[in-house]
């Protein structure tokens, strides 16, 4: 068995691996890159509309053959989770190569898809990864392992062949809501033999940040809530659902209404036959917001079903603003002068729950400063979704392989202080497991 990392050996995003026998090959993940040769921040909204020549002159399309022009292809493409650094490159993909996800992944991309200009997942190349079941692609046997991350769905994959193994992790932490997972998988691991272990340490060459756990994080936020004296806005990407109960418990704990957007809603509905979630309901504790960017849009481009769908939980921005100390509600910069007509109301607090990064952009700092005049406050409170530099060690020791090869990370020589056991590759290089 060969492992070839394409990308991501020396940077974070972008992720893109190859496993392969004599006659079965399998990648995992097709990221759309993070970040140029400099560490500045790429425009993802511009890769997402270059074609595949222009992306393949830039060097942004990894040269894995098969996968976009060529031949033989790839037998099938696993999908870790939904964030674009892992998926954002598929639709360039050859449209007949079957990829492999859990449901919540699936179900993450659509809602993505739809309301978020990423990337969907087609139904006729989905090929559902049940967590704990074996499949069988070729002369390789994948098993898919849940693991805790910032988003629905995530999975490590343990792939086998020739008596050897090899676990990729994808994006994982151990501070989020569900802790128990990450030790699920080391017992899982502890009885037998990882030969190679593909670990991501993004925490590795980009600081941890706010290093507390989601259950501390919620606890900081009911306490912000509770003193906002005004409306409060809550800034976070819907797909983190870990975040998304977060606030929606908030909101209960401080008798609060919590407004979704549309957006929002739809992922509530999609997850809700899998976890216990509340959905929006008339007069409940969650209730929908129409943004007009949503509404000016539901004709061209046929979302009829799904303004449909939550209207009789539908409220409206003159409900809100009659009685603004009573919600707790969905934001993005967009909204502030489409919605707010580029004031808001007395005293609103806005809790920014997102990479810090996006707050020196432009529409950020004309959010902060119409906050500001309103006589509020805008609060960052954020965990990261990455496993925390000091609990990268201790996770992969608990896992025991043979071999650790960093990907997903800035300073892969970081994993080489602490464990004698690391190989250092570079982008493009093959070796045998």
């Amino acid at each position: 068995m060969q492992v070839t990392v394409y990308r991501g050996t020396k940077e974070v995003g972008g992720t893109c691996i190859e496993i392969s026998t004599n006659d079965s090959r399998v990648v995992l993940d097709i990221g759309l890159p993070l970040f140029d040769e400099d560490r500045e921040p790429l425009d993802s909204f511009q890769l997402r509309r270059m074609t595949k020549d222009e992306l393949l002159t830039k060097g942004i399309l990894p040269r894995v053959p098969g996968l976009f022009d060529g031949s033989p292809s790839p037998d099938a493409i696993l999908l870790s989770h939904s964030h674009l650094d892992h998926t954002g490159l598929l639709a360039h993909s050859k449209p007949h190569i079957p990829v492999y996800a859990s449901r919540g992944t699936s179900k993450m991309m659509l809602a993505g898809g739809i309301f978020a200009g990423q990337i969907n997942l087609p139904r006729d190349r989905f090929r559902e990864v049940k967590p704990g079941q074996t499949f069988e692609i070729g002369g390789l046997v994948g098993t898919g392992l849940n693991v805790d991350h910032s988003t629905f769905g995530c999975m490590a994959y343990l792939i086998e062949a020739d008596g050897k193994s090899v676990l990729y992790t994808g994006d994982v932490r151990t501070h989020g809501r569900k802790p128990g997972m990450m030790k699920r998988l080391i017992e899982l691991m502890s009885g037998r033999q990882v030969d190679v272990m593909l670990m991501e340490g993004t925490h590795f060459g980009l600081p941890d940040g706010n290093t507390i756990d989601e259950y501390e994080l919620e606890r900081r936020i009911v306490e912000h809530v509770s003193k906002a004296p005004g409306l409060v806005l809550a800034s976070f990407s819907p797909q983190d659902v870990d975040r998304l109960v977060t606030f929606i418990r908030a909101a209960k704990k401080t008798y609060r209404v919590f407004v979704a957007d549309v957006y929002t809603a739809f992922v509530l509905h999609l997850i809700a036959s899998e976890i216990p979630i509340p959905v929006a309901e008339k007069d409940g504790l969650v209730r929908v917001y129409y943004p007009k960017a949503f509404t000016e849009s539901v004709d061209r481009r046929g979302l009829q079903d799904l303004a449909d769908r939550f209207e009789t939980s539908r409220i409206s921005l003159k409900e809100i603003k009659s009685n603004p100390s009573k919600y707790l509600m969905i934001f993005r910069p967009s909204m502030l002068d489409s919605d707010f007509d580029g004031k808001f109301p007395d005293a609103t607090t806005c809790l920014y729950s997102r990479w810090s990064g996006y707050l020196e952009k432009s529409d950020w700092q004309q959010t902060k400063s119409k906050i500001e005049e309103a006589a509020g406050e805008l609060i960052k409170v954020h965990t990261s979704g990455h496993i925390l530099s000091s609990d990268i060690i201790p996770f992969v020791k608990g896992i025991a392989p043979r071999l650790v090869v960093p990907v997903h990370t800035f300073q892969p020589q970081d994993f080489g202080k602490h464990l004698d056991n690391v190989r250092l590759i570079a982008d493009g290089e093959t070796f045998t497991v």
